[in-house]
């Protein structure tokens, strides 16, 4: 049975791909709630803004689940427990991955007088939790998040298939345009462990445009040099994009994009919101039946090795085997698998940057 009315509450404090991941469950919330306030860290805040169902943002380093914590702020807790009350939250629902408790949020919530807060926790909760949701590590992220809201009372709304979705923004994406096709590689992760290389991300795109394809290179602002690096300097048939777009930009090139080439990182669960074929080079430190990209045509390229499931940020082994052992053959491959390449003149246009000459 649906729950209806009253202010929610739901947190996920870690990163962009993660939040994204929640969308479902936050709509599913939002189906019941009169209200809808997300909880998120400042690396997941430019995801959480483009989810549909979010009325209201609170941002929130979390030195218990940020990747690089600052020491514990007393003033920063307690003013998080003050933000808190002052919203009058009726019910609290912590999303977390397996790896992550959700009892230090629950205790804060306590004392910002939350009368109802729901985890999944393998953990003792004591008073912490009102509804302690079992553990399933075999699920998909999605599913995780919308087994505990279901256990909460929500459910999606008819129609909706629980794929991932977000707010799209009008126009022609920056630097591209719209009428000439193109694939997208994305280089970076972040998680180094997850990336494959720069020098086989930049052999790639020279095999994609010896294929007839138009490249789109994309990272972050911290990442300029190395789509510069894989772009290759400046060549008509390939756009380096590097730095150049928000999170909102960037999903609509990915959404203009035949397919997109990334690691396990955020833009591959972007790409499946703007229903955006993925080749997914997918180090296996993390299990892909939690992380793969969800209910959009993917293929996962990856080389099975015995330290699989390490959770590494940095690799340990010399070579990185479990990606450096992709060929790129084997990724332009799946890309021709994934979105077959156009044929004639159309195939033969490169991509044209807003503002340059055509």
């Amino acid at each position: 049975m649906i729950r209806r009315g009253g202010h929610v509450l739901v947190a996920r404090l870690d990163n962009e791909g993660d939040v994204l991941l929640t969308g479902p469950a936050v709509r599913a919330v939002a189906a019941g709630a009169e209200r809808v306030t997300m909880l998120c860290g400042p690396r997941g805040r430019a995801a959480a803004e483009l989810l549909p169902g979010v009325d209201e943002l609170l941002v929130h380093r979390a030195p218990w689940i940020d990747p690089e914590p600052a020491a514990v702020d007393r003033e920063a807790e307690l003013g998080l427990v003050d933000e808190l009350g002052r919203r009058r939250i009726d019910r609290a629902i912590v999303l977390t991955s397996h790896h992550q408790s959700p009892l230090p949020l629950a205790l804060l919530l306590r004392l910002a007088r939350v009368p109802f807060v729901a985890a999944t926790s393998v953990d003792y909760p004591g008073s912490l939790l009102d509804l302690r949701h079992g553990e399933n590590d075999r699920v998909h992220e999605v599913e995780r998040g919308l087994s505990l809201v279901g256990a909460c009372g929500y459910e999606l709304p008819a129609g909706d298939e629980g794929w991932l979705a977000i707010r799209r923004s009008a126009g022609t994406p920056p630097g591209m345009s719209p009428e000439v096709p193109y694939v997208v590689v994305h280089p970076g992760a972040s998680v180094p462990a997850r990336a494959w290389a720069p020098e086989r991300n930049a052999a790639l795109v020279d095999a994609l445009l010896e294929d007839g394809r138009r490249v789109v290179v994309t990272g972050s602002a911290g990442e300029i040099e190395l789509t510069a690096r894989v772009a290759g300097g400046a060549r008509p048939e390939v756009v380096d994009l590097g730095g150049a777009t928000s999170l909102a930009e960037l999903a609509e090139v990915l959404a203009g994009a035949e397919a997109v080439v990334v690691g396990n990182t955020g833009p591959a669960h972007l790409a499946a919101a703007v229903r955006t074929p993925v080749v997914s080079l997918f180090a296996p430190t993390v299990p892909a039946v939690r992380w793969r990209p969800w209910k959009v045509a993917h293929e996962l390229l990856h080389v099975e090795v015995r330290c699989a499931g390490c959770r590494a940020r940095e690799c340990p082994v010399p070579g990185h085997p479990c990606l450096e052992g992709v060929s790129t053959a084997e990724v332009l491959a799946a890309v021709e698998r994934l979105a077959p390449r156009a044929t004639g003149s159309e195939a033969r246009q490169p991509p044209v940057a807003i503002g340059a000459p055509a």
